[in-house]
């Protein structure tokens, strides 16, 4: 399925529509305004990308309350969802998993509430996260306008080291930077999104940078404008992939974006490949006018400056 393939099937399937409904399914999150208050709500299951029970869950905690940030929101609660094979488990590491989610919310001022576990072939953890925001100040995966600045606030290039973690090229050492990144919450980012006052935003996870790039411009008049060499990359990375460390959700991912993306002629496969890794606990891809690039500047944060907003129809462009 595609980057919001689901979120379309739900929206066809709705039935009439509700005036309470701030924003609705092929968002980031959904927005219900319940009393005056702007509800956000969302919900993300992963499998392990690093072998560390309690690192996992609150990686895994973190990629879900990515979605509430995305949308300029304040996580509140969660609910947990784990996928377990009692017969591959002990409970202990279950535990250590809810362990290392309670983490991230405690960081993120969230309680978990409770949750509910199934059993599974796979592990599998994820959060159902509720939050709030300021009805008047939601932030939007559609806006973007023609020469607003495209930025994105974490380097890429997780799905790869992860697929190289699992394929034994890199040791959990190899990891710790990356792991660092996937640790950190996104909760600045949205801050400085809103004061900024970002036009467009999204999170980049499972469909790669071209992915959610491409769910911010479909069918509109803008395009965005890539520069290949100004996308942050993570250590380690390009080596993996000349060693074919390449995970299938990549090729997915690509076979998805056919016709949806111009490559430039010097943008080799392995490129292209990079660009639709898929993301766990990325950071967020974000459009604001060039104003707006002093606000990250004057925090300090990380950043970097990908690309530019063009008239156009609701493709991107790699140069």
């Amino acid at each position: 399925m595609g980057p919001s393939d689901l979120e379309e099937i739900i929206g066809d399937i709705q039935s009439g529509e509700n005036p309470s409904v701030l924003v609705g399914p092929g968002d980031d999150a959904g927005v219900y305004l319940l009393n005056g208050t702007a509800i956000v709500e969302t919900v993300d299951v992963i499998t392990p990308v690093v072998n560390d029970p309690f690192t996992f869950g609150a990686i895994s905690a973190n990629n879900s309350l990515s979605d509430v940030y995305a949308m300029g929101g304040m996580p509140v609660s969660a609910l947990a969802i784990a996928g377990f094979s009692s017969c591959d488990y002990e409970p202990v590491v279950l535990k250590e998993i809810l362990r290392g989610a309670v983490h991230s919310l405690n960081r993120a001022g969230a309680v978990l509430m409770g949750g509910h576990s199934f059993e599974d072939s796979e592990l599998k953890f994820g959060l159902s996260v509720m939050g709030i925001a300021n009805k008047d100040n939601i932030l939007k995966v559609s806006g973007a306008e023609e020469d607003d600045i495209i930025i994105i606030t974490k380097p890429i290039g997780i799905g790869i080291l992860a697929t190289s973690l699992k394929g034994g090229k890199l040791t959990d050492d190899d990891m710790k930077t990356a792991v660092e990144w996937m640790l950190t919450l996104n909760d600045k980012a949205s801050e400085l999104a809103l004061k900024a006052g970002a036009t467009a935003c999204t999170d980049v996870t499972g469909f790669g940078l071209l992915g959610h790039a491409h769910n911010m411009v479909k069918g509109s008049g803008v395009d965005f404008e890539i520069k290949k060499d100004s996308v942050p990359v993570l250590e380690h990375v390009h080596e993996m992939i000349n060693a074919g460390m390449v995970s299938e959700g990549a090729y997915n991912n690509l076979r998805f974006l056919d016709g949806k993306v111009e490559f430039s002629s010097h943008i080799t496969d392995e490129d292209r490949l990079l660009l639709a890794d898929p993301q766990t606990s990325g950071g967020l891809l974000i459009t604001v006018k060039e104003k707006g690039i002093k606000v990250f500047e004057d925090a300090g944060i990380f950043f970097s400056v990908i690309g530019r907003v063009i008239k156009g129809s609701g493709k991107i462009v790699v140069r």
